[in-house]
């Protein structure tokens, strides 16, 4: 009697746990990511070694807007492992880099960029970002890869993973 006890118990606890795993996999894969930091191309806003986590569907239903920080698939590398950067320039727009203060579509005002680290140096552009594509830089601009550098300079739409949201491990908080 005992024994048929426990062999429903393990079985219903195998069930149980597989149930948790298929649940676990496709809510990974559908509606959330997480990710690990293993650069400084971010800091201050998110640091080296970080652990971040952000919504995968998000983007099916609103755009991406000026400064999202984004997880993506790079466009001039076939690495699995996807970046972090923040969105700056958007479809359509003009955008030049001029004593490394961002200019959108000739303002005569820069944007207000208070959160990158440090004081940006050089000059870019203009370059005009194409339809369903973005141009994305590091908020640490003198320590990041980024549009600035790549060939092939925008990333695509298809290639945003997620839009992050916050950092979990080591210092939790939401980004602004």
């Amino acid at each position: 009697m005992k024994e048929r006890n426990f062999k429903k118990e393990l079985v219903s606890f195998i069930r149980t746990l597989v149930i948790a795993v298929v649940c676990g996999i496709i809510i990974n894969n559908t509606l959330i990511t997480s990710a690990h930091v293993i650069s400084g191309s971010m800091e201050n806003t998110v640091m080296t070694d970080s652990r971040v986590m952000g919504l995968r569907f998000i983007y099916s239903i609103s755009d991406p807007e000026r400064f999202d920080i984004i997880l993506f698939h790079p466009p001039d590398n076939d690495s699995s492992i996807p970046y972090v950067k923040r969105i700056i320039g958007l479809p359509d727009e003009t955008l030049e880099i001029i004593d490394g203060r961002v200019y959108i579509n000739g303002s005569p005002t820069p944007l207000d960029e208070s959160f990158i680290k440090g004081v940006a140096r050089g000059n870019f552009g203009p370059v005009v970002v194409p339809d369903n594509s973005y141009f994305v830089m590091g908020d640490n601009r003198n320590g990041s890869i980024d549009s600035r550098h790549w060939q092939s300079a925008f990333v695509s739409r298809s290639d945003i993973i997620a839009k992050l949201y916050f950092e979990f491990y080591p210092t939790p908080h939401v980004f602004e």
